[in-house]
């Protein structure tokens, strides 16, 4: 069993407790995912099934995209829902206080690329250890600032509203994120927060897109139970040939099918960016290799073989 599929990861568990549980559904030991989401996240995880997981490389840079909810009123120690509510700031302002104009304006000072700080509730390693295992010991350590792009950082609007009053004198924000890898969403509420002077933190987080693969694509880990019960899985499994599909590819005759096999260099007959990764195809369409693309010599060199 070769191939991708989309799983609808429900909250509650890690990303790696829904790869162990495809592994036993499925009944294939070589499970594994791009795009870790933390346990109180939902939504597109990517599952690499077989020979697929040498794919990983591949697909771990792509695009994600998020609906979340932001709650301004205090900020929290791991920056979401999770996290224990700090004390707030005598300089900040109330929930009640913030204006639709000022929020856009400052949805807008954090689209485009951005320094962002890791969170130290988050598994980035620093001198070898992850940084919420240092948290969990009350440490806390300085980081250095990573830059990401934010594509899209737009405010959704719910009945009418920008901006939803609670009951406990916070309020809440819908928004929609695009964002490059290693974004930390959470962060991002933070900072939203710091620029309009009021404690903030994340209070619900769905991926809804990750690279090509849409949230309309995801299947429930309950549904793969039943496709498995039924010997359907293949129904819902992605080729390796589509799950990098973003990858220009080369049709292969049965001579060159050989050298690549072997890891022998072959020649092309197209023109693409010098050192761009190829998908090279048997002639039924079938995937068997990825390949380094030399333009100067308009040669293709063979670097992950997927049919051994």
């Amino acid at each position: 069993m070769n191939g991708t599929l989309i799983v609808d990861k429900p909250a509650g568990i890690t990303s790696h407790d829904v790869v162990a549980q495809v592994r036993r559904i499925i009944g294939e030991r070589r499970v594994g995912h791009t795009g870790t989401l933390d346990p109180f996240a939902t939504g597109v995880l990517v599952i690499l099934v077989g020979k697929a997981t040498r794919l990983l490389q591949f697909l771990s840079g792509a695009e994600k995209e998020y609906e979340a909810v932001i709650r301004f009123g205090y900020a929290t120690d791991t920056g979401d829902a999770t996290g224990q509510k700090m004390e707030v700031q005598p300089k900040s302002r109330s929930a009640q206080s913030l204006l639709e104009d000022e929020i856009e304006a400052a949805l807008a000072s954090l689209r485009g690329v951005i320094n962002q700080v890791p969170p130290m509730y988050s598994a980035k390693k620093v001198a070898g250890q992850k940084l919420y295992e240092l948290a969990r010991r009350g440490e806390q350590i300085e980081r250095q600032p990573v830059k990401v792009t934010i594509t899209k950082f737009d405010a959704i609007e719910v009945n009418g509203q920008l901006i939803r009053m609670r009951d406990d004198s916070t309020a809440e924000l819908d928004v929609r994120v695009a964002c490059s890898a290693g974004t930390y969403v959470r962060t991002l509420a933070e900072d939203l927060g710091t620029e309009l002077g009021v404690g903030a933190h994340l209070a619900a987080l769905r991926r809804t897109r990750a690279g090509r693969f849409p949230i309309e694509d995801a299947i429930t880990l309950e549904r793969l139970a039943e496709l498995r019960e039924a010997n359907e899985v293949d129904d819902v499994m992605i080729s390796m040939d589509e799950t990098v599909g973003h990858l220009p590819f080369v049709e292969l005759n049965d001579h060159d099918v050989g050298r690549v096999l072997n890891g022998i260099k072959i020649e092309v007959d197209s023109d693409h960016e010098n050192q761009v990764y190829m998908r090279l195809r048997n002639a039924s369409g079938e995937l068997i290799a990825l390949g380094v693309y030399d333009s100067a010599n308009r040669m293709v060199h063979p670097r992950v073989v997927l049919t051994h």
